[in-house]
């Protein structure tokens, strides 16, 4: 953690995420509370009192988070929406 800003916290991804593709149950990934979202930039945000993650889309000035997977709805947000912009991600891997 000592290479990231002090506005990086870790979020560790359940396996009630639902997650598909390069992000998998037991990623740990890197949050910059402080990093604006940017177009095709992974966000999270905490929305009924889950944390969730979306993709984060720029549309002019506006902010549209498609879900990265499940049922959920897309929606629209402002920056002070959300808890963060991942900036890393890293992966245990297991050893047999």
């Amino acid at each position: 953690m000592s290479q990231f800003p002090p506005d990086c916290y870790l979020v560790e991804v359940s396996e009630d995420a639902g997650i598909e593709g390069p992000i998998i149950e037991g990623d740990v990934l890197v949050v910059d509370e402080q990093r604006p979202a940017q177009h095709a930039d992974l966000v999270v945000m905490d929305w009924q009192g889950e944390t969730l993650l979306y993709h984060g889309h720029r549309i002019g000035g506006r902010l549209r988070l498609m879900p990265t997977a499940g049922p959920r709805e897309s929606l629209w947000a402002r920056q002070s929406d959300l808890r963060g912009v991942v900036v890393s991600q890293a992966r245990r891997l297991a050893v047999m």
